[in-house]
């Protein structure tokens, strides 16, 4: 293609300063005239190329110029560098050859504005791998296979089109068209396992708004809770819960009132703080709270 073929005439100007049109011709596998035909494209959309005859001599580009003085502004600039830098970090396959011919193009240094690692803290590097083959089973338009554990631990055998990885709610999940259920779903990817690549192509279009599409298949009830914790909490508080529900009291304690949906999950969030928190508000929740630990306790003690 004739655009890539420019691009990449000026970035090697850029790093040869002068080269031949023969060269040119012989890099690109065209004419010496399809050469300068380009060259004159270039001089025409104001770039600063100029040829010198004789021994030694070649095409050259003023050492000063940069591209951003006549093709792209700034604002241009950095949105492509930055969207080039979101896709490299995501490991999609050649993005760094064309962010460094760009970057040296619009003379910028600094592109790296984001780093994504999808290994968890601990040593295990299951999910980078499960990253790994969802990444090239979308790209390349697999279906794939994989056991996955819903809510309560029960096991399925799932078939699926993927077409998007999803960040939401601090967890990682695979967007995808479900052939078992035939419907569209989020898959938590940490509760994927046995996750393999078929021979099988698929050919779907990705919905407008995969949120609005996968959060109606839900109805939440809503329940406000008031919990207070110790002092030495504040640091986990934080992590959990938005600043402004977040309550500091003079004693050092803190004071957290937040709106979640219901569901079992509360009481194995709030367990977690062990013993340095305790629920005010609604008393129902206290009440299950208190029972939990009851039954936990008659286990230690038979």
């Amino acid at each position: 293609m004739q655009i890539n073929r420019l691009f990449e005439i000026v970035y090697i100007l850029f790093n040869k300063k002068t080269v031949t049109a023969k060269e040119l011709a012989e890099h690109f596998e065209v004419s010496q005239r399809t050469i300068y035909r380009d060259i004159e494209s270039l001089t025409i959309a104001g770039i600063p190329i100029y040829t010198n005859k004789g021994k030694g001599g070649g095409i050259s580009i003023l050492p000063e110029f940069i591209i951003n003085k006549s093709l792209l502004s700034e604002k241009e600039q950095n949105e492509i560098l930055l969207a080039l830098q979101g896709l490299s970090a995501l490991e999609v396959p050649n993005v760094n050859t064309t962010l460094n011919k760009l970057a040296t193009l619009f003379n910028k240094n600094n592109t790296s504005w984001i780093d994504v690692d999808f290994s968890s803290w601990s040593s295990d590097d299951g999910d980078k791998e499960k990253f790994k083959l969802l990444k090239e089973a979308i790209f390349q338009r697999k279906v794939v296979k994989f056991d996955y554990y819903g809510s309560y631990g029960e096991k399925s055998a799932r078939i699926v089109d993927p077409l998007k990885l999803v960040f939401k709610g601090q967890s990682w999940y695979v967007y995808a068209c479900c052939r078992t259920k035939n419907d569209y779903r989020m898959f938590k990817v940490t509760r994927i396992s046995n996750l393999i690549i078929t021979e099988d192509n698929f050919d779907r279009v990705v919905p407008q708004n995969i949120f609005s599409d996968a959060s109606s298949q839900i109805e939440y009830k809503m329940v406000t809770l008031v919990l207070e914790f110790d002092e030495c909490m504040g640091y986990k508080v934080f992590d959990d819960f938005r600043s402004e529900d977040i309550q500091k009291n003079i004693d050092g304690s803190f004071t957290v009132r937040a709106t979640v949906p219901e569901g079992d999950w509360i009481y194995g969030c709030i367990m977690s703080y062990e013993e340095h928190v305790k629920v005010v508000e609604p008393l129902y929740v206290r009440d299950n709270l208190v029972n939990k630990y009851k039954k936990m306790l008659e286990k230690y003690l038979k």
